[in-house]
């Protein structure tokens, strides 16, 4: 079982990773995946903002990681855990 510091390391390392992606590529905004890329990284940051720290830390790291996912395309970052 994962700590609840180590999960939000791995948020945090696979997000600056994601945004390192997307500034580097100048092709990447306009690829058919970044609508989905944001919106994962949307719906997990929406979650993250509830008013009543209601947020399922599960849920923000899934859409963290299916985000950074389509972007990699590499299943072996995506299952380290």
């Amino acid at each position: 079982m994962r700590t609840k510091q180590m999960q939000l390391q791995r948020i945090q390392h696979l997000a600056h990773e994601i945004m390192d992606k997307m500034n580097k590529d100048s092709e990447c905004p306009d690829c058919p995946t970044s609508k989905i890329v944001i919106d994962n990284l949307s719906r997990a940051l929406g979650n993250l903002a509830d008013p009543f720290g209601n947020y399922s830390l599960e849920y923000v790291g899934e859409k963290v990681e299916k985000a950074h996912y389509l972007l990699f395309k590499n299943e072996k970052k995506l299952k380290i855990k």
